[in-house]
């Protein structure tokens, strides 16, 4: 019995002596393994820095239909917000008036070339006897004198007329632009007066169409005195619109002009875009975001964001490996988002290993086993500034 329980107590003790040896094993005496880690060497390259503004939609051309007739609106002559072409027939206004007078002066220029005939026959007979002294001095005088008035005549009785063609011709009250047209302010039977105030109607050309957009003069100033030496400002370069319901227009504007005087209530410098509109989505007065180049800078540095670890302002930190492969911590200073890349304006230099992933395994000092790793990047996504 005494040998049973010394054999129990010894094989106890060989499974006790058996699990401390591999809770060793497990726990690993041996040195720790180096952390394996994904970076991307830095490479200069040029890229265009933009910003996103808001902005308002604004009709290309905008016209007001006036009358330039007076009298009874007899007839509508289009559909409200339709597409009218310019020279096309809106309004018919009652032309009875204009007619009669019309009528009057055609009569009245033919009385005046009437006359000027008779005067031009007494004229030129008088010519004919001028040597003789059959008449007078006086009665030759009075017949030329004649004679040009009736021609005066004739041309006053002309122009009255085409007056009175003018005047019948507005009572046709035609589309002065190409356009789409608003609702009428004046139904059939309403009487409207020659060059009133209210409008008729008002048509919009939104094909093509602007955007204007408002930027801060502030940050305008600092830009560019900021990219004075190493890069170029953009005057002239597509622009892409964002809608209220965060789509893409599907047609790139092009950025106009600049202005050159600062709203003194805001501010701000006005930018100006046109931009395709043959669909119709961008309607007057529609707010939208706008992403607008603004310079562009030849040698940039652009770090995918994972390997950047932000801190307070513009600074932020990033593991260089060193040509002993430890990582090494870096102090940087971040410019803006690009796409999903940060610009990074001082602390790193062109063919620099930064870590980009793994960034956790690693000690400031560490010994790293760096692998080459290809990080998609963008730079299509919405630009924003750093911290906001």
């Amino acid at each position: 019995m005494k040998r049973k329980i010394i054999s129990c107590l010894l094989a106890s003790f060989a499974v006790l002596s058996a699990c401390k040896s591999d809770n060793k094993n497990a726990k690993g005496d041996g040195p720790p393994k180096t952390p394996e880690v994904g970076f991307i060497q830095v490479t200069p390259q040029s890229s265009t820095i933009k910003s996103e503004l808001s902005g308002r939609v604004v009709a290309t051309l905008t016209s007001e239909v006036r009358p330039q007739a007076s009298g009874l609106i007899k007839a509508m002559l289009f559909t409200e917000g339709s597409y009218v072409k310019a020279g096309q027939p809106l309004y018919q206004i009652d032309s009875s008036t204009y007619s009669a007078s019309l009528d009057q002066r055609q009569a009245s220029l033919l009385s005046a070339q009437a006359n000027l005939d008779a005067a031009h026959i007494k004229a030129n007979r008088y010519r004919s006897i001028s040597d003789t002294d059959a008449i007078s001095l006086q009665d030759r005088d009075d017949a030329f004198a004649s004679e040009r008035a009736a021609a005066a005549a004739v041309k006053l009785a002309q122009a009255n007329l085409r007056s009175s063609q003018i005047d019948l011709r507005y009572t046709t009250v035609r589309a002065p632009i190409s356009g789409y047209i608003s609702a009428s302010n004046f139904t059939v039977g309403a009487l409207v007066t020659a060059s009133q105030a209210a409008p008729l109607a008002t048509i919009r050309a939104l094909d093509p169409i602007y955007v204007d957009v408002q930027q801060s003069a502030a940050d305008i100033l600092k830009m560019r005195k900021s990219m004075a030496s190493e890069g170029k400002v953009i005057t002239t370069a597509p622009v892409t619109i964002i809608t209220e319901d965060g789509s893409t227009h599907p047609h790139q504007g092009i950025l106009q002009f600049s202005d050159r005087m600062v709203d003194v209530a805001t501010g701000a410098v006005t930018l100006r875009a046109k931009v395709p509109n043959p669909e119709g989505y961008l309607l007057p007065g529609m707010y939208v975001k706008v992403q607008v180049p603004q310079y562009e800078i030849p040698d940039a540095l652009l770090i995918p964001q994972q390997g950047i670890a932000i801190g307070s302002g513009n600074k932020g930190s990033a593991y260089v490996i060193n040509a002993q492969n430890k990582a090494e911590k870096r102090d940087v200073v971040i410019g803006q988002a690009i796409g999903n890349q940060w610009l990074i304006t001082s602390g790193l230099k062109a063919g620099e290993k930064i870590i980009v992933e793994g960034r956790d395994k690693v000690k400031p000092g560490g010994d790293v086993k760096p692998v080459a790793v290809n990080v998609p990047t963008s730079n299509d996504l919405s630009p924003v500034t750093n911290g906001k």
